[in-house]
């Protein structure tokens, strides 16, 4: 979707007495199209989130490594946060699946163009300004059918399901895999970024493959998507971010 913008400049006038404006956020980071086959390769991890200390607050490690990261991929150091953090977790609960980062923020890339909303409309709090729910799977031509399983309480539709939140869970797989990431006993929330990348990682993970190799990568992907393209886009957003996570 195209959004004509109209700027309005007065040359040579300034009101001493107005706000500063905001720094313009930057422009979203160039990802260049890769076709690999499934299974012929994976997409490269990027700068590793820090070690997961279960006993030790390690919140200030995360966040500065994401203020390092958002300067190298344009991504929000708010949204990097949640990528990193589900990956510092899934080297604890299930080291063996080898998932990076890079892979969660080609899922959110991808989705986010797929549902036309903004990544960076994310509050402190995690949670996206506006809910994102895709439009109802009726079995239109091109859309698959998917009667509501969740009588609907995650989108607002007793008859059809739709994707929600930033990650586009059905909500049927967001029951199955669902899971709180700030571990303060609060109901898991689609539509927390936090809460969806950790439950995204832990569905990617659910399989037993190991995601640092390709064939293992893939299973996953077309698991998380069955649509070849669609793990062809993710592999394109999530190398491109992981070669520019470690760019001098």
């Amino acid at each position: 979707m195209l959004t004509g913008v109209i700027l309005v400049v007065t040359i040579g006038v300034r009101n001493p007495d107005a706000p500063a404006a905001p720094p313009s956020a930057q422009p979203a980071l160039v990802i260049p199209e890769q076709r690999p086959q499934p299974g012929a390769e994976a997409p490269r991890a990027g700068l590793a989130a820090p070690v997961d200390r279960p006993k030790v607050s390690d919140q200030a490690e995360l966040d500065a490594w994401a203020a390092r990261v958002a300067g190298k991929t344009h991504v929000t150091a708010r949204v990097l946060s949640a990528y990193g953090r589900a990956e510092m977790w899934m080297q604890s609960q299930k080291p063996t699946c080898h998932l990076a980062w890079a892979t969660l923020a080609g899922i959110g890339r991808v989705e986010a163009e797929r549902a036309a909303f903004d990544l960076t409309a994310i509050e402190a709090n995690g949670r996206v300004a506006k809910p994102v729910v895709g439009p109802p799977l009726d079995g239109t031509p091109g859309v698959p059918a998917a009667h509501d399983t969740d009588g609907g309480r995650l989108d607002g539709d007793k008859a059809w399901d739709h994707a929600i939140g930033p990650m586009q869970f059905l909500p049927s797989t967001w029951k199955k895999y669902q899971q709180r990431a700030n571990g303060d006993g609060g109901a898991p929330d689609p539509q927390n970024i936090d809460d969806a990348a950790f439950t995204a990682a832990r569905f990617l993970c659910s399989g037993g493959d190991d995601l640092g190799t390709p064939a293992g990568w893939w299973r996953a992907i077309l698991f998380y998507n069955q649509a070849v393209a669609y793990g062809q886009d993710v592999f394109s957003a999530a190398d491109a971010y992981a070669e520019a996570s470690v760019a001098p």
